[in-house]
């Protein structure tokens, strides 16, 4: 029986509590055959391996965490994916790829918001992409402006996975940009997936300069320290909602003033930089379409996203 939030949780919860029992992050299946290609095959460079890890948050999580571990990091923190993997080096970053392979059968719809892998993934890659295009218009770090936008969404997985638990067959509404589900997850947990996927963050070791952002998604003003990249990853989720708005005739509005206002920048920026995204999602099918064949598609406003349909890819339900 499927139900909706009504009344708040009964029971005290924190952030950290649901973070805490997040078994695994799930990777994206259409990253991983073909990652899983790349890495068998001894002439593949660094680089494209490289190229395929930042489309995948699940691998690219569990490659930063493994880079910022005592035993690689030797003290010195590491914030983007380029040097984590030469940090990590191939065997290790082989081993991880398997890691994500072996538990394919983990990726899954996100049931208790309605959200499917596809979803999900484009949502993460086009915020990262949107995220890492407005670090350079506005002068902030562009590989950890990526990677916050890639992970922006991991709190979801963590609430997902604890209503699976707990809570099976109920629904938290997701509404479109700005909101999206809030108002449901605080009737239910008292706090947001922002609030979550910053102390999930902060429960794998990612710097503050990754998780504070995260965490302030939906007030990025209110947070002293790291407002700027807040409101960049604000102003980038604009953009990666109106790619991914299945209803392109109805856009959705411009992020207040005074959000964009600590980046100096607009809406013909952001408007631009939506079509640079779609330009990189283009791009991107190219890279991952390696069977021509056979290939899924998911339409978005201004193209179509293509999927190598790899044999050994679970089937979503």
């Amino acid at each position: 029986m499927v139900t909706s939030v009504a009344t708040p949780n009964t029971f005290p919860i924190t952030p950290e509590q649901v973070v805490r029992e997040l078994r695994h992050l799930p990777s994206a299946p259409k990253v991983l055959p073909r990652l899983k290609r790349l890495l068998s095959d001894g002439n593949s460079s660094m680089l494209e391996i490289v190229e395929l890890i930042r489309l995948d948050p699940g691998i690219s999580a569990r490659v930063l965490q493994t880079a910022n571990s005592a035993y690689y990091s030797k003290g010195a923190r590491c914030s983007n994916i380029d040097d984590a993997v030469n940090r990590v080096g191939y065997d290790q970053v082989y081993e991880l790829v398997a890691y994500a392979v072996a538990s394919q059968v983990l990726v899954r719809p996100l049931d208790a918001y309605g959200i499917d892998p596809d979803q999900m993934w484009l949502s993460a890659v086009a915020c990262g992409l949107a995220a890492e295009i407005l670090a350079d218009r506005t002068g902030q770090e562009r590989d950890i402006a990526y990677t916050v936008g890639l992970l922006h969404g991991v709190g979801m997985l963590a609430i997902d996975e604890w209503v699976g638990r707990n809570r099976p067959g109920l629904r938290l509404a997701n509404r479109d940009f700005p909101s999206e589900a809030c108002e449901y997850e605080r009737a239910l947990l008292g706090f947001t997936q922002a609030e979550a996927g910053g102390a999930l963050l902060r429960h794998w070791d990612f710097p503050l300069t990754m998780a504070e952002p995260v965490r302030w998604q939906y007030f990025p003003r209110s947070t002293a320290g790291y407002q700027r990249m807040a409101c960049l990853l604000h102003a980038a989720k604009w953009v990666r909602s109106t790619i991914c708005n299945p209803t392109p005739a109805s856009p959705y509005a411009i992020p207040d003033a005074w959000l964009l206002q600590p980046l100096r920048i607009g809406a013909p920026q952001l408007e631009k930089c939506a079509e640079e995204v779609r330009e990189h999602l283009t791009s991107i099918s190219s890279l991952l379409d390696s069977t021509p064949n056979k290939v899924d598609h998911i339409e978005f406003p201004g193209g179509t996203r293509q999927f190598d349909h790899d044999a050994s890819r679970p089937t979503s339900s």
